[in-house]
């Protein structure tokens, strides 16, 4: 028997399929429909047990209702795992089976769900989803998709940090500013060129070394990734996995402001609390990586460029409208962000009762 505490259920729906041709356990978790078709991407990821995925999923899809509601683009919240056991590697073969399985499963949803690239995934592991459902974006722009979405979540992520220097300092100029950031990935890496552009002065770090050649190219000091938590700067920048902001990390973080792309970079909801027991800001995550679900959206809507980069910069907005109501009620900006959040899904759920 295995003990995986899983997150409270407040789901429409949650299913786990053992996939036909991949025998990989896939998950779909659909938090709410409310205002919208639940969106979220898929995670192709390891876990040490599969009901650690199904809570991965779980957890994320309720982040993904609270993102979708606050980027105000007509969607709910849902989520995707395919979880590998520890050690596994996927071949070209076995991947394309977990895709096409995970097709099936979107399409069991009806609609109610859509699903798009996320942590392991690319926009063209979606080109194989799309074989067996149409409810799929961000597929390459050649495809007729939306394309990579890393790109708008770096906008929206820069936009916030000027927000939180605004609030913190006084001032949303980069120039001078100091950044620790963890993770090099699809959207850390161009937030880090944005920032360096800016005149930031960069700190950073991967698990994967060879991500040292960009520290290099932007001229930023590279840490080994253990050193991300207790090295001094203006700002930390999560970009990488969740869950890294423990407790213990919380007491010895020595920044003034948390703001980056990374989803559910504390460990624990109480962490928010311990972080402004610090007098530390934290910039809720579903709220300044919105970019890539607005680009998203948008684009396959037909929006013009010049309309989603609007949007995306707006995020700046939003966090600031979150950050008011933080001190206007005496609260930490996550029950801010939650509370508005809740309000536009409760309105929704108000508006399809009454029709």
């Amino acid at each position: 028997m295995v003990a995986v505490p899983l997150p409270e259920f407040d789901h429409e729906r949650v299913t786990t399929v053992t996939g036909a041709r991949s025998g990989l356990r896939i998950t779909v978790a659909l938090h709410s429909s409310a205002i919208g078709a639940g969106l979220g991407g898929c995670r192709l990821w390891a876990y040490e047990h599969w009901l650690d995925g199904v809570a991965d999923a779980m957890r994320l899809s309720r982040a993904m209702t609270m993102k979708n509601a606050l980027a105000d683009i007509g969607a709910g919240g849902g989520k995707a795992v395919i979880a590998l056991p520890p050690g596994l590697v996927l071949d070209a073969v076995q991947r394309r089976d977990a895709l096409l399985d995970l097709g099936d499963l979107v399409e069991s949803f009806g609609g109610s769900y859509i699903t798009t690239e996320d942590v392991g995934v690319t926009e063209h592991d979606m080109v194989v989803v799309r074989e067996r459902t149409e409810h799929v974006v961000g597929l390459p722009a050649a495809d007729g998709g939306a394309g990579e979405p890393a790109a708008g979540t770096a906008v929206g992520v820069f936009a916030s940090i000027e927000q939180v220097l605004l609030e913190v300092f006084g001032s949303s100029v980069i120039d001078g500013r100091t950044f620790v950031m963890s993770g090099l990935g699809q959207v850390g890496s161009r937030l880090a060129r944005r920032l360096a552009e800016a005149g930031a002065v960069l700190t950073v770090t991967d698990i994967n070394p060879a991500a040292r050649a960009l520290a290099d190219e932007l001229g930023a000091t590279w840490i080994e990734p253990d050193a991300a938590l207790t090295t001094a700067a203006d700002v930390f920048v999560p970009a990488g996995l969740g869950g890294i902001l423990t407790a213990a990390a919380i007491e010895q973080l020595p920044v003034r402001a948390v703001c980056g792309p990374a989803n559910n970079p504390l460990a624990e909801r109480s962490g928010a609390d311990a972080l402004a027991a610090r007098g530390i800001l934290y910039a809720p995550d579903y709220v300044v990586n919105a970019g890539g679900v607005i680009h998203l959206a948008l684009t396959e809507s037909g929006d013009s460029p010049d309309t989603v980069d609007a949007r995306l910069r707006g995020i700046g907005g939003t966090l600031a409208e979150v950050l008011a109501l933080a001190k206007a009620d005496g609260v930490t900006p996550l029950d801010a962000a939650d509370r508005l959040a809740l309000a536009r899904v409760a309105a929704a759920h108000r508006e399809r009762r009454a029709t």
